[in-house]
């Protein structure tokens, strides 16, 4: 892997070229699955309290730990705090949750995993991250679907803005403006969904380029979010999809290319109109 391609944050934290979704991995296939990917060469592991498998992410990092040479340094665990949880008493039990949940002594990051504007309590989640933060519970804090008002309410109330931004993004909504401003401010784009589930890997424009290029349609998109400056965090339980996500790192598309994908996009193209100006999860 070429290291030059790993993103870098505003507060120091450096991530690998892309990571390792775990939604719906559970049970012992779902801990297989996990060690199956770190031995693929996946580092970043990104899991969530409402996905209830934060103990599956847990063994899956105990049978890496104990089959292999990869240490627990070696390795970057992710998690969300759900919009129930957001007052602060209630978020950090929840970190604490997680932490008794993985068997971990600590997560490398941890993000709100949606900003709840009607409620108005993001602000007071931030928080109490960044206090867990600063006990050690946790080594970096983010942000998942925040838009630019979010981040600014965040940077002017407290002085800090997240590491990390996970957002919805694929080629049929490349959110353009976000990663303009996620650049500006330091912040590590993430994308969920970054094949939208398999939705755009038909597309002509896509697999006109995974032909000329000798690959898979997934791999075109994968690099396609590399080089925009997008982390993407797919999922894959078998070990060949592991692999062939992985190996999108040595993909790379030339402007025009990456310009097709990005003309895919919509103003409509969330998959489930999911708008983080009025969406509520928890």
């Amino acid at each position: 892997m070429n290291n030059s391609q790993n993103f870098h944050a505003h507060t120091g934290l450096t991530l690998p070229p892309v990571g390792f979704g775990t939604y719906k991995l559970k049970g012992a296939d779902g801990a297989r699955s996990i060690h199956r990917a770190v031995s693929v060469g996946y580092r970043l592991l990104d899991s969530a309290y409402n996905y209830e498998n934060e103990g599956t992410v847990g063994e899956g990092i105990r049978r890496v730990l104990d089959a292999t040479d990869v240490t627990r340094e070696d390795l970057i665990v992710q998690s969300k705090l759900p919009g129930r949880y957001q007052q602060a008493d209630l978020a950090r039990q929840t970190i604490e949750e997680s932490l008794f949940r993985t068997g971990l002594d600590y997560l490398d990051l941890y993000l709100i995993h949606w900003p709840n504007p009607k409620q108005g309590l993001f602000v007071e989640a931030w928080n109490a991250l960044r206090q867990a933060r600063d006990e050690g519970l946790i080594r970096h804090i983010g942000v998942c679907n925040f838009l630019p008002e979010h981040l600014n309410e965040l940077e002017r109330q407290t002085g800090e803005l997240p590491a990390v931004n996970q957002i919805e993004l694929h080629p049929r909504f490349p959110q353009i403006e976000a990663l303009e401003f996620h650049h500006r401010k330091g912040i590590i784009t993430q994308a969920w969904s970054p094949l939208l589930r398999g939705g755009v890997l038909d597309a002509p424009e896509v697999t006109a380029i995974s032909e000329s290029h000798g690959c898979t349609p997934g791999q075109v998109v994968l690099a396609w979010h590399r080089q925009r400056g997008s982390l993407a965090i797919p999922k894959a339980q078998s070990e060949d999809r592991q692999k062939e996500n992985f190996a999108s790192q040595n993909i790379v598309l030339t402007a025009e290319e990456l310009s097709s994908i990005t003309n895919l996009g919509r103003p409509d193209g969330r998959m489930k109109g999911q708008n983080p100006a009025e969406y509520e999860e928890f």
